[in-house]
């Protein structure tokens, strides 16, 4: 049977949605082109500045001896003229490697690769100008957008990429600043605070909100700017930035209580904004929202039936986790196969900042806000055998359940390997089961994963007393 279009699908952006959304549609048979401005641009912000940023903190760990003062008690002094760049070398090497991992996953399924800038003339069509010159229309009956996301650069802010920074700009520093103004304590900004911190750097966090990272669980939070206070790190809330002015050697911050930062380097976490430009999604009709965000359906479908988005050009969560998933429900939906239908509802989030934090489920903020009784368990690093050996004395997992069945409801971790941890939490969410999982458990020992069940009886504990009560 002839196809009416050369290609089932044409995917614009190699990132986390576009690979694995060009991945589930070929291995179903689907013949898939799959469009990006460079070679070098496979594996999108996860790969190419989300690796970046990432092991900055693994390097600030490392080269701040902050593990080895907790340990042992030993002062580590930095030059103040380390290169940060040079001293990235297995960011380099991890960077490489994953790139080579997508390209030989895309030739694995016999997708096509073309290097360029696409566009959308019509609703079958992207027309690319291609790298080498020239330019080359692919037509498609679905077109999947997963170009991804960019800095938000707000009016009015002298951006340049020696003294005003984003964050992407700010990992092509050359050398330390001897201080760091950081305007938005959302998660870009309270991670580089925390790493920057720890490289011995003065940071000033400036936020206009009451208190850091307001999507987390109060007490989550609150324990990771205490513990950030102590490492020296200053938070400034409830306050805008009225002006920013820059020398050649110093960025000068004007907040709106009159208060006047100056410091060596300014880095504004102002959001992200949808890399829409230049696609003509607009004249196609497709509905767009601020910052560019490409409006979908639950199956992240557009306004234009044939035309799909996903991952960070449709904003929140855009974690390259969920983007994957959302590129592969995406296409199953397209080309109707009946296989992974939907994103789970269980997402977990991590934020990298030292120390990590992950969670899934509802917060206990959450739980007051929507009436929903609840009931807490809490387990300490600082009790926990493995917690000594490592010296992260101030992590802890928090459980967050139901008083009624003991339902688990939501899971909270701040400390070393949160991230790797919430896994354990989000499956017994996702399966709707209740604490009862993690007691009824056998833990490695000594292991962090125990202290689930030392939470769990914490929590057991209180659900007793509420029975003796009633």
């Amino acid at each position: 049977m002839t196809r009416p279009y050369e290609y089932d699908l044409v995917v614009i952006g190699a990132g986390p949605a576009g690979e694995k959304g060009a991945a589930q549609a070929a291995y179903f048979g689907k013949k898939v082109a799959i469009v990006d401005r460079l070679p070098t641009s496979v594996g999108g912000a996860s790969l190419n500045t989300g690796t970046h940023s990432k092991a900055l903190r693994e390097t600030a760990l490392s080269f701040s001896g902050l593990r080895q003062r907790r340990l042992y008690g030993i002062d580590y002094s930095l030059n103040r003229h380390l290169n940060i760049r040079k001293i990235m070398h297995r960011e380099l090497a991890v960077v490489k490697t994953e790139r080579a991992i997508i390209t030989r996953n895309l030739e694995h399924h016999h997708i096509d690769t073309i290097w360029g800038t696409a566009s959308l003339p019509d609703p079958h069509t992207v027309r690319v100008a291609l790298k080498q010159g020239g330019q080359r229309d692919l037509t498609a009956g679905i077109i999947l957008v997963s170009t991804g996301s960019s800095p938000f650069h707000p009016a009015g802010v002298p951006f340049d990429p020696l003294r005003v920074l984003d964050s992407d700009s700010i990992l092509r520093l050359e050398y330390l600043p001897r201080s760091l103004g950081i305007i938005g304590g959302g998660v870009i900004g309270s991670e580089y605070a925390s790493v920057f911190s720890a490289l011995g750097v003065k940071v000033t966090l400036v936020d206009g909100r009451e208190r850091l990272l307001p999507f987390l669980d109060a007490e989550i939070a609150g324990r990771l700017r205490e513990r950030l206070e102590r490492d020296g790190l200053h938070f400034i809330f409830n306050t805008r930035v009225e002006k920013i002015t820059s020398s050649a050697q110093r960025v000068r911050i004007t907040l709106s209580t009159g208060q006047v930062l100056n410091v060596e380097t300014a880095l504004f976490a102002a959001g992200r904004q949808s890399n829409v430009e230049g696609l003509g999604l607009e004249a196609l009709g497709v509905a767009l929202g601020q910052r560019g965000l490409v409006l979908v359906n639950e199956k992240y479908q557009t306004s234009i039936p044939n035309i799909y988005a996903a991952g960070d050009v449709i904003g929140f969560p855009a974690l390259a986790s969920t983007s994957m998933e959302q590129g592969r429900v995406a296409m199953v939906h397209a080309f109707e196969l009946h296989y992974k239908e939907r994103v789970s509802s269980v997402v977990p989030l991590a934020v990298n900042t030292i120390p990590e934090i992950a969670m899934a489920g509802l917060t206990e903020d959450e739980c007051r806000q929507k009436n929903l009784p609840c009931l807490v368990g809490r387990a300490y690093y600082a009790n926990n055998r493995r917690g000594q050996i490592i010296g992260d004395t101030d992590g802890m997992i928090k459980l967050v359940f139901s008083p009624v069945e003991k339902k688990l409801l939501g899971v909270h971790i701040i400390g070393e390997m949160a991230s790797e941890l919430v896994h354990l939490g989000a499956h017994v969410l996702a399966d709707g089961g209740s604490i009862d999982a993690f007691i009824n458990s056998i833990y490695n020992y000594p292991t962090l994963s125990d202290s689930y069940k030392y939470a769990a009886y914490d929590g057991l504990g209180k659900w007793n007393e509420l029975q003796e009560v009633r």
